[in-house]
């Protein structure tokens, strides 16, 4: 069975820092394209950051210089690590893996609370 897991959220204070982890069973080379999304309450679900199916990276512009976006595939897990957060980075974090015939999983998400 396919599964994305997202930990590592909790509650920091605006500047501080936090890293995501999404693990992926069975595999993580089932999917070719992987991403963090962030759902903000009452706001639609984004895109954070995403490794292309090139191997690129593509950042959300609101988050480039302080997000990256790294795996171990040894580990089958992908990462978010976050600094300089904001409170506006607030919401949910979702993982999401698109295998190789488009099908798009998800995780169930992780809550990241900033507060001012």
């Amino acid at each position: 069975q396919v599964q994305l897991v997202e930990s590592g959220g909790g509650l920091v204070q605006a500047g501080g820092s936090l890293r995501l982890s999404c693990a992926a069973s069975p595999s993580i080379f089932r999917f070719l394209t992987m991403g963090w999304y962030r759902q903000a309450p009452g706001k639609q679900r984004d895109l954070v950051a995403a490794f292309t199916s090139g191997g690129n990276t593509n950042y959300a512009d609101s988050v480039k210089g302080r997000f990256t976006i790294s795996r171990d595939n040894a580990l089958y897990t992908m990462y978010l690590q976050m600094n300089s957060l904001k409170p506006e980075d607030t919401g949910v974090y979702y993982c999401k893996g698109r295998d190789w015939n488009g099908v798009d999983y998800w995780g169930k998400g992780t809550l990241v609370t900033v507060s001012s």
